[in-house]
């Protein structure tokens, strides 16, 4: 946790009057109070305004609104908000609490449609949605007061008064659907963030506009390695040539270290029966994210959402022995989820995607050992991508969950002796499992310090029990074994998408489509230059040629654009002296003289060495 230091924004005004437990905390407040604020700004600027909800989230926050007539925001507008919002801030007005029965609240917020649904579920306790863990069921609300008179309905807490907002911005507006259903009134939301300083806020700006920069859905067009065609449907994707080539030495990597490491590869279909998705589970838990099932031949057919019970299938062709324990089934196995389309993101949020899935069957005095040497596989392979801050999360039991909780208990203990023997900085999230099993979550930091979560697996003492797993012991009885669901990548899309943002598109040389190009200077150059290429070639490089039917300064732009590793330029003097002008990708100083072989060993030397940065 990050060392609390005194609060830069002063006491809070809530229902206890307790000081948040760290700076996270603390930023949280003063960004739910920079929410309020905004709200107030718009409803002086658009009075009859609408009101939903303006929480804080990570880095920043939102209000949702409904403007009269229907009117939509414009991104100048945001600057007329702001402005207001430095008014209000500059008139340093007092939050001040107040708790109201709910037939008050109700004349209180009787022209704020939202609100009163919010104070019916309060008096019922009946709401679902976005903001369920909001609310509670009571007879008494809580506000917040300020200024020229406006309110809101809030639990709180806040900053002292509007004054305490040290730095604050507003970022972009968005469509938004009340409680997150498109079969509710369509919103605007306001996105924007507040820190304790400057300096900070800052800092945080210029992340944001290297994300932007980074944004691998632009990349992904830019550099023509995919797109999301509209025939095919929302959340698709397809992978042109150059993307198809640095997704295959994903895969290709990913088959080549498990084989290296014990793993057994498999192959399911795309398809099953509705029976396997009754007896995994997945219909009665799982059913709103999967595609809807198709009517053959007098069944039901789903497309699959998860491996998981195809490789159980595979274990239970036979009944196993504990010489064969542990059994890792791995697959590179596409799976498709109905994700709403409100929530598709790129490569890193679809509706079909590639899993590099395993599941580990193993005896119970096998677990411990077991989870412990994934874990350390997980780590040996995100570092050969350079990638070296991780943090894990280990989620516990639900709410709602099945299963016995002495196997719980047992997961749980054992996930926690993983992440031990294997020395990963790890937090507890309680309740956050899965409805079947508890999991470890490896979220690893990019190069401008946002996190991202890639690597999961999970302890399924459950699905075992639903298929009837057995192996015969040592003591030649039957025993049930343990199961392990494990993905690695996450999913092969999003990783790639991590790795374009965290790489900005450059990607390391021998995950690159074209390790270099030749440019020869004029046409009489060209033959040289295509030996070049067939001697780099028949070394398994990959080197194209560019012929002299431009500039070459044209031609070297051009290359730079497309985040080549090396650009090869070769001219009359090289002609002679078989060798090559390199220009190395970010250096703006060119070798000369460069011998052809040495470049070729220099570039497969290169690509040889990622194969030990896991070490």
């Amino acid at each position: 946790m990050e060392e609390v230091k005194p609060s830069p924004i002063g006491t809070v005004s809530g229902p206890d009057g307790k000081e948040p437990k760290s700076l996270e905390e603390w930023r949280g407040v003063l960004r739910h109070s920079t929410a309020h604020i905004m709200a107030q700004a718009v409803m002086r600027l658009w009075p009859g305004t609408q009101l939903a909800i303006g929480p804080s989230i990570e880095d920043g926050f939102y209000y949702d609104f409904k403007l009269p007539n229907d009117q939509r925001f414009k991104e100048e507008d945001l600057v007329q908000i702001e402005k207001e919002m430095k008014k209000i801030i500059k008139e340093n007005q007092s939050f001040v609490r107040q708790e109201i029965n709910i037939d008050k609240a109700k004349e209180v917020f009787g022209d704020q449609p939202f609100k009163l649904e919010i104070i019916d579920a309060v008096e019922n306790a009946g709401i679902t949605g976005e903001f369920q863990d909001e609310v509670e069921k009571g007879n008494t609300v809580s506000l917040y007061k300020n200024g020229d008179g406006f309110v809101d309905l809030c639990r709180g807490p806040h900053v002292p008064s509007t004054g305490a907002i040290p730095a604050f911005k507003l970022l972009r507006v968005a469509g938004s659907y009340w409680r997150g259903s498109e079969a509710n009134p369509s919103l605007q939301r306001v996105y924007g963030t507040a820190w304790e300083s400057k300096e900070l806020l800052d800092e945080h700006l210029y992340r944001l506009e290297e994300a932007e920069k980074r944004d691998h859905r632009r990349l992904g067009v830019e550099l023509d390695l995919f797109h999301f065609p509209p025939e095919i449907g929302s959340g698709l994707a397809v992978f042109h040539p150059k993307g198809a080539r640095i997704r295959m030495l994903l895969e290709d990597f990913s088959r080549r270290e498990h084989l290296e490491n014990g793993y057994e590869p498999v192959w399911t279909p795309h398809t099953a029966k509705s029976d396997l998705f009754a007896i995994s589970g997945h219909l009665g838990w799982y059913q709103e994210g999967m595609y809807p099932g198709m009517e053959l031949d007098g069944s039901t057919y789903y497309l699959k959402p998860m491996n998981c019970p195809m490789h159980v299938l595979i274990y239970k062709d036979r009944l196993r022995s504990y010489r064969e324990l542990p059994l890792r089934l791995y697959e590179l196995g596409t799976v498709y989820r109905y994700e709403r389309s409100g929530v598709l993101h790129g490569l890193a949020r679809v509706r079909a995607l590639t899993q590099d899935d395993s599941h580990i069957f193993c005896a119970p005095d096998q677990l411990s050992e077991e989870l412990a040497s994934i874990l350390k596989f997980i780590l040996k392979v995100l570092t050969t991508f350079g990638l070296k801050d991780f943090q894990a999360e280990l989620s516990t039991r639900p709410e709602k969950y099945v299963g016995d909780l002495k196997d719980w208990d047992i997961a749980t203990e054992a996930l926690k002796d993983a992440l031990i023997s294997a020395g990963i900085d790890y937090v507890v999230s309680e309740g956050d499992g899965a409805f079947y099993a508890p999991k470890i979550d490896v979220h690893l930091k990019d190069a401008i310090g946002r996190k991202w979560q890639v690597s999961t697996m999970q302890v399924d003492l459950q699905m075992p029990k639903l298929f009837d797993l057995e192996f015969i012991g040592k003591d030649n009885e039957r025993h049930r074994p343990y199961m392990v669901h494990r993905v690695l990548f996450g999913s092969v899309e999003r990783f790639y998408a991590i790795l374009l943002e965290h790489f900005a598109g450059a990607m390391p040389t021998w995950l690159c489509p074209t390790h270099a190009r030749v440019l020869p200077v004029r046409n009489d150059h060209e033959d040289y230059a295509k030996e070049i290429v067939a001697m780099a070639n028949a070394e398994g490089l990959s080197f194209d040629i560019q012929e002299a039917n431009e500039p070459l300064g044209a031609r070297v732009r051009k290359a730079k654009l497309e985040k080549l590793p090396y650009i090869l330029v070769v001219g009359d003097q090289d002609v002679e002296a078989k060798t090559v002008g390199v220009n190395l990708r970010g250096t703006n100083d060119p070798e000369r003289g460069v011998g052809v072989e040495e470049i070729i060993a220099r570039i497969k030397s290169e690509i040889d060495r990622y194969a030990l940065a896991g070490e």
